[in-house]
């Protein structure tokens, strides 16, 4: 939690001093200066654009776990038996999935003006789990099968992996790091943001700290409400936790919990095409992606909506891969919080190494403490790299590879060979890139805007260093 902060802190300072849509790969290519800002810029725009494109999916399918796993707590008998080696169940997880992404996006199709209140929404159904998780669910447990001790909750290791005890422990990352993933989401909709180099920055740091804050409540709540080992690893429900429900509050408070949950993964995962949309609009727009020309365009209302359809067919193809087989479709969307860790360390190591001394005119510029904050974000976001990466079960066989590693190593070859073929005529080119460090240098006091612009992120800068010589 506090090293997630301190990268959160390290992206809030670059989101304030360049707030573009595509946030990301614009501080990436910042960081690295004129000399090879062009490189990591395409590397980290493919970096980035997977990992938010994978991670629709991903929700989706968590969403259907939920709505499925009721099936165990009715005690349905399904065809062919609950697992993923029966391929009608399979089909239905691959149904439900895809409809839940139809209901997500759909979302993303009302005006502009409705957002505001999805946000609202969304936020209202997270605090009500949350305090039904703190306040009901612990009443529940202390009248059914009671609380763990302390001494189990914070000296208990179970080593289900056949990996060696340390980095069996250090696997766990996967969890309560993976869960802090993505808090630089205010910046990919930063120029639709009023005095967004404040506003955004101030939207990366409050989410990271409010995700670790209560995340790590949360935690330490479901580990003294976790019923002991064999019954845990008794509920075989893609969704445990709808288990876990009905145990401690009984079939009635197991519905309500679960439809709770539903609705807000549909809403999260909506939340997060909007974001996803603006990253994908704008790498587009700057000619990155293939059909740059279509996917960058904005419609009567100035919104992305082009970028949101290629949400939607990106998805729907990948869930399509639940189908043939499980392990693949796990391997796809494992793959969707690696590039995203890669480009929080990146960014970091190339502020340490090229840009340490720039963007002063930051509202959020670290001052004397940004080396030891870079130089952290750069190991602890190394080491959570390492984790995902890893097998996750020992011995390795072609059932349990991960093939989280070579996907992330075949989207850096396409960023390679995009940088590659591109010419610097149609994006980032040295002298733009120059005049956006001397536009951030010098104070930007906001680039972002109430509407998208139909600009590429170096005219959007351009365009506002313009601006600010009649201004005060």
């Amino acid at each position: 939690m506090i090293f997630m902060w301190i990268t959160a802190a390290v992206l809030a300072e670059i989101c304030s001093a360049l707030p573009l849509s595509g946030s990301i790969y614009i501080w990436a290519a910042e960081s690295a200066g004129a000399k090879y800002s062009r490189l990591f810029g395409f590397v980290v725009a493919w970096w980035s654009t997977t990992a938010w494109m994978t991670f629709a999916a991903g929700n989706c399918q968590t969403t259907a776990n939920y709505v499925v796993s009721q099936l165990a707590i009715w005690e349905v008998d399904f065809p062919g038996g609950v697992g993923n080696d029966n391929i009608k169940w399979r089909a239905l997880i691959w149904a439900v999935s895809e409809g839940v992404l139809f209901c997500s996006i759909a979302i993303n199709y009302l005006p502009p003006k409705w957002y505001s209140a999805v946000f609202r929404i969304s936020v209202a159904l997270y605090m009500i789990d949350f305090l039904l998780c703190v306040i009901w669910l612990p009443i529940g447990v202390s009248h059914t099968y009671g609380f763990r001790s302390a001494k189990e909750v914070f000296t208990m290791t179970y080593n289900g992996t056949g990996a060696p005890a340390g980095w069996n422990w250090l696997l766990s990352f996967l969890f309560t790091a993976g869960t802090m993933i993505g808090f630089d989401a205010s910046g990919h909709i930063a120029e639709e943001t009023k005095n967004a180099s404040v506003v955004a920055g101030r939207g990366i740091l409050s989410s990271a700290i409010a995700t670790g804050v209560l995340g790590f409540a949360t935690t330490i709540l479901f580990l003294f409400c976790t019923p002991d080992l064999d019954t845990l690893f008794s509920l075989d429900a893609p969704q445990p936790f709808v288990q876990l429900y009905a145990l401690a509050l009984g079939r009635p408070g197991s519905v309500v919990m679960t439809v709770i949950a539903i609705l807000g993964l549909i809403l999260s995962t909506s939340v997060a095409i909007v974001a996803a949309s603006r990253l994908i609009y704008a790498v587009a727009r700057d000619g990155v992606l293939p059909m740059s020309g279509w996917i960058g365009r904005v419609d009567a209302a100035r919104q992305p909506r082009n970028a949101v359809t290629v949400m939607f067919l990106f998805g729907a193809a990948i869930l399509c891969t639940i189908l043939p087989s499980q392990v693949a479709f796990t391997s796809l969307i494992s793959a969707g919080g690696i590039p995203t860790t890669a480009a929080y360390g990146l960014i970091a190591l190339l502020r340490l190494v090229f840009t340490p001394n720039d963007f002063k005119s930051s509202h959020f510029y670290l001052g004397k403490w940004r080396k030891p904050f870079y130089i952290s974000a750069v190991l602890f976001n190394g080491l959570i790299f390492a984790t995902q990466i890893s097998p996750f079960f020992f011995p390795v066989t072609a059932e349990t590879f991960n093939f989280a590693c070579a996907i992330f190593g075949s989207v850096t070859v396409f960023g390679l060979l995009s940088w590659y073929i591109v010419p610097d005529s149609k994006w980032l080119r040295r002298e733009l890139v120059q005049q956006q460090l001397h536009t951030a240098n010098d104070g930007a006091t906001s680039i972002g805007t109430s509407t998208i612009p139909e600009l590429s992120a170096t005219q959007a800068v351009r365009r506002h260093s313009e601006d600010n010589k009649n201004t005060d």
